[in-house]
């Protein structure tokens, strides 16, 4: 199944995702402004217009085509009680043909880290892939050193496959990742990282 031309919305008990839209762009500017230190050493160099009116209306605009062409889901994460926004996660280059995979990355407010959010989003997003949108893998990664990230995924049925070496630019340098996997039916059991 394609993602087609339609508006993404998921729901769960404490959360709505979807698209983002325009009128979001001062509360998302405010949020990541607010979480700069928590979130710049995990992820790549913020351009110098990371928090501008110009770069957000092209993120919406890549939203929506990426939507639309069925390489991407990246949704915006609000609190369903007073529909605050709280972070966002995105179901990222995603394979058809024999692969049937996609990549998940996601980031959470600095004052909304550790109350279960992303977990019940990721839980939601892996749900909706296997389901509606057909996909048998989903692949993560994260620094090692991200205790926090790596709990996340392992609770959200993530399993430890590896190791990439430079990986992924972030922060500026290239950086070594463990790579996660969950699977629609996934038979491997438990297995859990060691030391890296």
């Amino acid at each position: 199944m394609l993602l087609s031309r339609r508006k993404v919305r998921l729901e769960t008990e404490r959360l709505t995702l979807r698209l983002p839209t325009h009128s979001d762009f001062r509360e998302w500017s405010a949020l990541r402004q607010h979480s700069r230190d928590h979130l710049v050493p995990w992820e790549p160099t913020w351009a110098k217009d990371h928090l501008g009116r110009k770069s957000f209306t092209n993120r919406v605009y890549w939203a929506q085509r990426s939507v639309n062409s069925g390489t991407a889901m990246p949704l915006f994460i609000f609190r369903r009680t007073d529909e605050c926004l709280l972070g966002a996660l995105t179901l990222d280059n995603i394979r058809r043909g024999p692969a049937q995979a996609g990549t998940l990355g996601y980031w959470m407010g600095l004052p909304f880290a550790r109350q279960g959010y992303m977990r019940e989003a990721i839980n939601a997003m892996v749900h909706h892939a296997f389901t509606q949108v057909n996909l048998s893998r989903i692949e993560a990664a994260c620094l090692p050193e991200n205790a926090a990230s790596r709990g996340l995924l392992e609770s959200s049925g993530f399993k430890y496959e590896g190791v990439a070496q430079s990986y992924l630019q972030i922060n500026g340098r290239w950086r070594t990742h463990v790579l996660y996997a969950a699977l629609r039916h996934d038979r491997r059991g438990r297995t859990t990282s060691g030391q890296v």
